[in-house]
Formats: C-alpha cells, structure tokens, sequence
C-alpha cells in the first residue's frame, strides 16, 4: 500500500519522539542526525510535539563558533500510556508516562476454560481500571491503550482474526473491550510488541536486522528488518512457531503436526519433560508457570531431569532458531517472553551451541544470540508504543477518539 504525504508526516514525527525519548536531553541538530531528516523538517516536528505538550525545552547547549543549541526532552507528565499483554494464562496492564516509565502495574489470571471473549475482556476492563486507580492519573491525560493478542490480528478492523490456542476467529475484540474501556484502543500482537519493546529499548537498539524470539506459552518471531518492524502483506509475518520442524510430529493447535511451537513453547516444555520423566515432582499438570519455575530451579540447582529437559528443548529450539540465522542473517536473535525469562542464561547457552550445530558459518559468525534486557513487560512495553504513535497520528484529527475505537489504528513507522 502506498503511503500518503500524511503517514510520512506521522512516521517522521513518531522517529522524533522515538530519538527524544531515546536520548532526553537533545538538539534539532542532533535530532537532525540521528534521523536523517533535515534540520527544516525537525524543527517543525518538535514545534508540533511541543504544542502538543508531549515534549519541553529545558535550556541550552553550548556549541562549537556558533549560537548555543537549545534542548528538548519528554514531557513525562504530559499524558499517559497504557499497555496490554494478553497472554493464554494471565492478562498484564502496565501504565506508562510518556518516557515509558512504568507507574503502575495490575496482573489477572486467565484460568483454564476463561477462554471466551467476553471472559477475557472482563480481564482486561478490571486491569485497565487498576493501573488507572493505582497511578491516579485523569483520563483525559491517557492518550491511548496498546492491545497485544496472540496470534494474527487485523489491525484496521480490530479482529482477533485467529487465536489457534483459544479456538478464536473473526473476534471483534476491540470493539467488545471499547464496551469497558472508553480510551482509544489499538490491536497488534505480541511478536511485533516485542519487537518495538527490543527496538527502541532493548537488544534491537541500534540494529538494521534483528529477530525477536517469544517463548510463552505460544511461539513466534518478531522480525526487525532494515532498521524497521516488518509486519508482511497482511500483518501476518512471524509466525515462525507454526513452521514445520518435525515431520509428521505433534498435533499443533492449528491442527498442522511438528510445529516448532509444539516442541518449544510451554505446554510442548511440559511434555519433553513427562516424557522424559512422567513422574517428575518437577511436573505440575495444568500449570505452566509452576513446571517452568520448577524447571528454573531444578536447573540451578543441578537436578539431572531438569537439566535434561532444557537440553532436550534447546536442541529443538536451536535447530529453529539456525533457520531463521540462515534466512535472514540477522545481527541479533533475542531471546524473550515469559519462558525465556524464567529460564534465563542456561537456556540461552544450550541455544547458542545448537545453534552452532545447524547454522551455516557465515551468517553464523555475524550473530548474537541474547536474553531480552528488559527488566519490566516487553509485551506491555511494545503495546504502549503502538498507543503512542496512535496519539501522534491521530494529530489534526477532529472530534475526540474514545468510546468507539478509531479506525485509522495503522502505524506506519513501526
């Protein structure tokens, strides 16, 4: 689709704020710089982000023969953020100010059979209006609430197209949560939120080609290439945990066999182990966030069994990770999401010598491979990024955006 003179202007005052954020105090001229725009085009753009209070001047610096550059920097009480992370057993809010601090946090669970839209929506109402409550910011002061779902979205209508873990398709999820929530509501899922999370604060920073890894309870790829998120023709890129890595392998939620899901996202972690072991204490039936802890700490502490099993899930989750070293021959593959978290640097070792073992030498030799270092919700992070640029497009826009989610929920920057 090609792009208007508007979503250029909406790209390039969204890479602004991106630089500000990134490096508060700055200069045009810096800003200049780091963005490639001309110091003419900068100038304009932080005119706008100060009218809209989203940024401020905070003094001046000195520069070489010339007049002194005056500074910018975020505005962080200049509103507020919200970020959603919808997940298959919990939905997490977290509230952010407008540098991405978080200032509050809520957590419900999704329990086994919660599964329905409406049950998962009540979820995220209540956490929505705990965040709110604990920061004790107004509502007019929240620009915007990023939702992340699993699975394949459409971003413009706000269906959760496809959720193989929930059985969903065609749920109108935004328009069932903007029953709850009377903010301006975008949808993506939590590849691309991770993505951006990695992108703008975490090991992506910096990088033209980056892989994103999410191991939770479901599994895929956010892809960061060219210095920027790449979504695909129908926001439908990454889902990498629905490619083949055993053939004629485990039955998959959506209803293919060997999916790299099966072997490496939570309940497929479960099963390498009650294979290996079926009567482990490290096994909690029905509880993945039990068995992964378990895991976590049978591994600190040298139990073979669990030692064994996260052996068993990196060959796995090695031989995947070298086809997307050798696909894409990114500069970083991020390890991220709650399994990975949990299981932290021994997994990310065992990943690194299966790696080895499959994937050629050279795009191999140009590769890290890392844990996610970002302490707070990468989801949730990411989530409000997509909130924010929503805010800065919706710029100019007549009429307020709330009640009834907005229908122009594209991001073109990211």
């Amino acid at each position: 689709m090609k792009r208007t003179s508007r979503d250029i202007r909406t790209a390039n005052r969204y890479e602004v704020l991106r630089q500000i954020i990134a490096a508060s105090p700055t200069s045009r001229q810096e800003l200049a710089v780091t963005t490639g725009l001309s110091l003419a085009t900068v100038a304009t753009l932080v005119g706008e982000l100060l009218d809209l209070r989203m940024i401020t001047e905070v003094g001046f610096e000195d520069s070489a023969g010339g007049r002194p550059r005056g500074l910018v920097a975020v505005d962080s009480s200049g509103g507020a953020l919200i970020g959603v992370d919808i997940a298959e057993t919990y939905v997490h809010v977290e509230l952010f100010d407008l540098a991405l601090n978080v200032l509050a946090r809520a957590e419900e669970d999704v329990r086994p059979g919660e599964s329905l839209p409406e049950q998962v929506v009540a979820h995220v109402a209540a956490a929505v209006g705990s965040v709110v409550a604990q920061a004790g910011v107004e509502a007019a002061r929240v620009l915007g609430v990023g939702v992340s779902v699993p699975g394949q979205v459409d971003r413009d209508s706000g269906l959760s197209e496809y959720a193989p873990n929930w059985d969903w398709h065609d749920v109108p999820l935004l328009d069932l949560l903007a029953e709850h929530i009377a903010y301006p509501l975008y949808l993506d899922n939590p590849l691309r939120a991770c993505a951006v999370a990695e992108l703008w604060f975490g090991a992506a920073r910096g990088r033209e080609d980056a892989v994103v890894v999410n191991l939770g309870t479901g599994v895929g790829a956010g892809l960061v290439l060219g210095g920027g998120l790449h979504r695909g023709v129908s926001n439908s890129a990454g889902e990498w945990g629905h490619t083949t890595l055993v053939l004629d392998g485990r039955l998959c939620h959506c209803g293919n066999h060997g999916c790299v899901e099966t072997y490496v996202g939570a309940p497929g972690i479960m099963l390498n182990l009650r294979e290996l072991s079926p009567r482990s204490a490290l096994l909690h039936p029905g509880d993945q966030t039990a068995t992964i802890d378990a895991l976590a700490r049978g591994m600190a502490a040298g139990d073979p069994v669990a030692v064994a099993v996260v052996r068993d899930t990196a060959r796995y989750l090695g031989a995947a990770v070298a086809d997307l070293v050798n696909l894409l021959n990114p500069e970083v593959v991020v390890l991220s999401s709650w399994v990975a978290s949990r299981l932290g640097e021994p997994l990310v070792l065992a990943v690194r010598e299966a790696v080895a073992r499959h994937a050629l030498r050279r795009p191999l030799a140009a590769t890290e491979i890392v844990l996610s270092p970002i302490p707070t919700d990468p989801v949730c992070l990411g989530a409000a990024t997509f909130a924010l640029e929503g805010a800065l497009q919706s710029v100019g826009q007549r009429g307020p955006r709330r009640a009834t989610p907005a229908r122009s929920r594209t991001a073109p920057a990211s």
